[in-house]
């Protein structure tokens, strides 16, 4: 077993074109004016890349272009304001106006950092990073019940074949009652509909030893069950990268990304934490991968969430918790290996 803080490698490290698999990171914070934070990535950015260049799309959107693996991307997470710094138009009622959003904004909107797509061998650079970030100030949700940030992950798929969405999907679902109670979110994001739980319908068919659908079958009862990005494991941009036309004739939401990922929205951003990072939340959603990629032991443990939840008057079950804490993650956890 790997240290606690140490990156877990996950099942598989590669796409089947023998390519190095890559994870997108978004991380929320407060704490800290834009540029602050800019500078603290631009610092950061700086020790890997050989020229690192800054631009903005607007007053409230930074671009830092240089590294290799794509442009990050550092902005207020609020976008009527964005709309508004990529305006040119002045007057003095618009600039007081617009000031006076941005001071509001500052104290409930989140700053959002957007990684590229970063190599698995990459990830322990962003441990550095959240501490540097924290060192300058930056706040995560738990410091005020106003917030309601998050960190998310966008693992890019060992690939694309139905058999391997689905095995995750269920996989998810049946870890899905552990990760909430191991990662606890605070009250702002438990009343947010950010991270809402899948229905029980999507579960009872889901779960069945016999659902392995065609791709299409797949999209199909996902989006009749789940037309919303808000939930803990959105599926939706996966499913637009596959066929878009399929996605968007259910769900026409502009801010679905087409992407060859999972996007894992559940955990939430504690940044000031100093015993929080990346491995708080990636070895987590690794477990995700981890009983995905054993079908047996996967079979077995959705045959019996299944009977569990046909038995619950609610969503909360400490049983069934405590059984995945105990029995199923230790052997999930044997011989793995850490992101060197």
């Amino acid at each position: 077993m790997s240290d606690v803080n140490s990156l877990v490698k996950p099942p598989a490290a590669q796409t089947s074109n023998n390519e190095e698999r890559r994870v997108g990171i978004e991380i929320e914070f407060s704490g800290l004016k834009l540029q602050e934070a800019t500078n603290v990535l631009l610092k950061y950015l700086e020790k890997n890349c050989d020229k690192c260049e800054q631009s903005e799309k607007g007053r409230y959107e930074h671009v830092i272009s240089g590294d290799s693996a794509g442009d990050w991307i550092i902005e207020f997470d609020y976008d009527y304001l964005k709309k508004i710094g990529r305006e040119s138009e002045y007057n003095d009622w618009r600039d007081s106006a617009e000031k006076g959003l941005a001071w509001i904004a500052e104290s409930v909107v989140p700053i959002e950092v957007v990684s590229p797509p970063l190599p698995l061998h990459r990830l322990p650079e962003v441990e550095s990073l959240i501490d540097e970030l924290r060192e300058a100030g930056a706040k995560g949700s738990s410091d005020s019940i106003a917030y309601a940030f998050g960190m998310q992950l966008n693992p890019e798929l060992p690939d694309l074949e139905a058999d391997t969405i689905c095995a995750h999907i269920k996989s998810f679902l049946c870890l899905y009652d552990w990760l909430l109670k191991k990662i606890d979110p605070d009250i702002s994001r438990r009343i947010s509909n950010y991270i809402d739980p899948f229905p029980k319908a999507y579960l009872e068919l889901v779960l069945k030893s016999n659902y392995w659908p065609s791709r299409e079958q797949l999209i199909d009862d996902y989006l009749q069950h789940n037309p919303t990005r808000n939930r803990a494991l959105d599926m939706l941009p996966l499913f637009r990268h596959i066929d878009e036309e399929r996605v968007l004739n259910t769900v026409n939401d502009k801010l679905i990304k087409s992407r060859p990922t999972f996007h894992y929205r559940l955990p939430g951003s504690e940044i000031h934490r100093p015993n929080w990072g990346l491995f708080s939340v990636w070895n987590d959603w690794v477990r995700v991968e981890q009983l995905a990629d054993n079908r047996e032991l996967l079979n077995k443990v959705s045959e019996e969430y299944l009977s569990e939840i046909k038995k619950l008057f609610s969503g909360f079950n400490d049983d069934w918790q405590h059984y995945i804490a105990n029995t199923i993650i230790p052997g999930l956890t044997d011989g793995e290996e850490q992101i060197n």
